[in-house]
């Protein structure tokens, strides 16, 4: 056997299992999915275990100080207190009916700045004079606390349904004004131009691809601007009202009854947490899209 016949099959045997071999991508290896991956996306299952794993070392460190004596019961009370006061509060005071009153007032003070924002964040973004001419003053009015107008929507409208509901529209409206006029502005300027070479008009262009194309992100902003707007409605019942979870809040704290407090705080933190997961329902269904570049 020749030196060049044993270098050519030395050779071929070095090529076929060294280190440089290309493996067939049918017998490649998957890649694994790495949990702490940056943007990684986590599995439904384990995204519910993690949330209802906090939920519970949450409880379990609370009722840890509140049971051992760190806390007293004057300034935290514990799981089980809490939990006895409001049954009580839903059995004996009809809490249920402040539930809804205060559900009632988020709701409706809500709708009406949706109403009035969408149409104008709309025209902000699409049109730039528009934004030149309402954007000053609404970056102004979007820094101005809600409460800071309480004494004046007093006066203005009194203590009735009308106070708080200005209450929740003068902290939405601005929101969400500024924040649907950005994301109608950042419509891609490829799609724009493409649908003026298809000779579409000015007034089609905004109907059919800018709100269209900023439609899952304005449903976005508005149920991050939804749970904005439960911070409003517990400062508008905290004064002049009869009714609502505010109202019990301040009969509570005078009482220094902070198992009714907590229950209270923890009342819209449920409520909250079911609309929140109520609107990314919605979301998901209406802009389906929306999810597949994530």
């Amino acid at each position: 056997m020749s030196s060049a016949g044993s270098a050519s099959r030395w050779t071929s045997a070095v090529d076929s299992s060294g280190p440089g071999t290309q493996v067939p991508a049918s017998r490649a290896a998957p890649r694994r999915r790495r949990l702490w991956r940056p943007l990684e996306p986590v599995p439904a299952t384990t995204r519910v275990l993690l949330g209802v794993a906090f939920f519970v070392l949450f409880v379990a460190l609370w009722a840890g100080i509140t049971f051992g004596g760190l806390v007293p019961p004057t300034f935290l009370a514990d799981p089980w207190t809490m939990l006895v006061s409001g049954w009580r509060l839903l059995v004996q005071f009809d809490f249920l009916h402040d539930i809804g009153m205060t559900v009632w007032r988020v709701v409706g003070g809500f709708l009406i700045a949706a109403a009035v924002a969408l149409p104008l964040g709309v025209a902000m973004g699409a049109y730039k004079p528009i934004e030149a001419f309402f954007e000053p003053f609404v970056s102004f009015a979007r820094y101005l606390p809600a409460s800071a107008f309480i004494p004046l929507l007093i006066l203005w409208a009194g203590i009735g349904e009308a106070q708080k509901l200005a209450v929740i529209f003068i902290g939405s409206f601005f929101q969400l004004v500024l924040m649907i006029a950005v994301a109608v502005g950042n419509a891609r300027r490829d799609l724009v131009e493409a649908a003026y070479t298809l000779g579409s008009t000015d007034a089609t262009l905004v109907r059919r691809v800018l709100i269209p194309g900023a439609a899952p992100q304005i449903a976005e902003i508005l149920r991050m601007v939804l749970g904005w707007a439960w911070t409003y409605v517990i400062v508008a019942e905290l004064i002049g009202a009869s009714s609502g979870i505010g109202h019990m809040i301040t009969d509570s704290q005078a009482l220094l009854a902070t198992d009714q407090i907590i229950f209270g705080i923890i009342v819209i933190g449920l409520i909250g947490l079911v609309s929140d997961f109520a609107f990314k329902w919605f979301n998901r269904r209406l802009f389906p899209w929306a999810e597949l570049g994530r």
